[in-house]
This record gives structure tokens, C-alpha cells and sequence, in this order.
């Protein structure tokens, strides 16, 4: 059994950046909240990037279902 929790929605700026995410159980969590959960590997499908200013963020994991992505989500 997968334990593991799931990105369902997320909440956006007014320029488009993600700021919060929903998972799959209800709880809304910060952006550098959820990317602490990730490196904990309690998300599913997601993994952490660094841009070049040394900002984490997340990402999904590379497919080829575009509907995943995390920019295509429902917003909230």
C-alpha cells in the first residue's frame, strides 16, 4: 500500500507562480513546505529542483502526461 501523499490542486500569485499546493488528504501546505515534505518522500510524483539562485521548488517527474504537471493542475 502507497502511503505516500498526492498533489490534487494548487494555489497561484498573481504572476503565476505556485505558492501553496493541496493534497489529496485536504491539507494545504507552502510551497517550502511541500518541499520539505518531498525530500522526506511523502509526496508522490514529485521531486525538488534548484533554480540558479539557489531557490528550492517543486517539479513533477518527467512523463508524458502534460494533465500532471503541476502548472496544469485545478487551481484552488
Amino acid at each position: 500500500m502507497n502511503d505516500k501523499a498526492k498533489i490534487i490542486k494548487v494555489r497561484k500569485n498573481a504572476q503565476g507562480d505556485i505558492t501553496d499546493v493541496m493534497l489529496n488528504d485536504g491539507n494545504v501546505y507552502s510551497v517550502n513546505d511541500a518541499v520539505a515534505l518531498a525530500k522526506d518522500h511523502k509526496i508522490e510524483g514529485i521531486n525538488v529542483g534548484q533554480a540558479k539562485n539557489g531557490r528550492e521548488y517543486l517539479r513533477s517527474n518527467p512523463n508524458d502526461i502534460q494533465s500532471d504537471n503541476l502548472d496544469n493542475l485545478p487551481v484552488f
